[in-house]
């Protein structure tokens, strides 16, 4: 009856990618573009997704990507993609790096193959003061141009 009101989903291709990344980051502007560097980078937009997932975890389906890609937030690896990154290397999967970081008053994405030896991998406790840096008044605008906001537009 109201078929029009469907989002019509988009056709998948490529091999499968597991994407890791800060829980920061879930459902942001900036996770849109990760996607668009990885559909064209790695040729493929079919892609785990964990913030499809909320709070859930994911990492069981890591065995199932043929291609790995770890997100760091200027230079750094989160607790949680540092357990990841792990569990991809035990797996032998090949590993991807995209490292977003700030040049002036741009955002830049670096996709590398592998992971750059000058990325600082965080502990549990590292990533929560991270992110406690990231919401203090100090940050406030910092954050939404960073990331952007949660809205879906772009």
């Amino acid at each position: 009856m109201l078929g029009f009101l469907k989002r019509k989903k988009k056709e998948k291709f490529g091999p499968l990618i597991y994407l890791s990344e800060p829980t920061i980051i879930y459902h942001t502007q900036t996770e849109k573009v990760i996607l668009k560097i990885l559909e064209e980078k790695l040729g493929s937009n079919n892609v785990v997704l964990p913030s499809d997932y909320g709070l859930k975890g994911t990492s069981h389906m890591i065995k199932d990507a043929e291609f790995f890609v770890a997100v760091a937030i200027i230079g750094k690896f989160t607790s949680l993609v540092v357990n990841e990154i792990k569990i991809a290397q035990e797996l032998g999967k090949k590993i991807y790096t995209l490292n977003i970081a700030r040049k002036g008053e741009e955002v830049e994405y670096i996709f590398t193959e592998g992971i750059p030896d000058d990325i600082e991998w965080l502990t549990p406790k590292e990533t929560n003061q991270l992110y406690e840096d990231f919401r203090g008044e100090e940050f406030s605008g910092f954050m939404k141009f960073f990331f952007g906001d949660r809205r879906r537009e772009w």
